[in-house]
């Protein structure tokens, strides 16, 4: 069976305004179904912590909930405002979109990411969330060509 890549980007918000926590979702959904391709994890340490620690999440919490019940993405965010007492306050969503999107990486990991994907190494883009994109749109690539 072939892998899908994720449909969301880091920078993709849902009604929230959440950056990351659609990319989240996509990533929990597809690992669950088998589909996520190799090197992508379905709840990472880097920007899926950041959110779900922004946000003051349980990671395992999380995880049973959208492994156990599948939920549409509208279905997730009521949740989250349902576990966050009723209300997102917008600080947090301000501190986690901040990070995130503000985020550079280091050269090395860069340097990976930008050849993988058919740039020279040493193109100047550090930034997280660009690259994330670009690693996803060379996957979504492969997908289709079969590469």
């Amino acid at each position: 069976m072939r892998k899908i890549p994720p449909i969301a980007s880091v920078a993709a918000k849902g009604p929230l305004g959440i950056v990351q926590l659609p990319r989240l979702w996509s990533k929990v959904l597809l690992d669950q179904k088998g589909l996520l391709p190799e090197g992508y994890y379905p709840c990472g340490q880097g920007f899926d912590r950041v959110v779900l620690e922004g946000l003051g999440l349980d990671r395992e919490e999380v995880l049973a909930y959208l492994t156990g019940e599948m939920p549409t993405y509208a279905q997730f965010e009521a949740w989250v405002v349902a576990k966050c007492g009723g209300q997102v306050p917008q600080e947090k969503i301000d501190k986690v979109n901040d990070y995130i999107l503000g985020r550079e990486f280091p050269e090395d990991r860069s340097a990976a990411i930008l050849e993988r994907c058919g740039y020279p190494a040493d193109t100047a883009i550090r930034h997280g969330a660009v690259l994330n994109q670009l690693d996803d749109w060379d996957e979504f690539h492969r997908y289709l060509t079969g590469a």
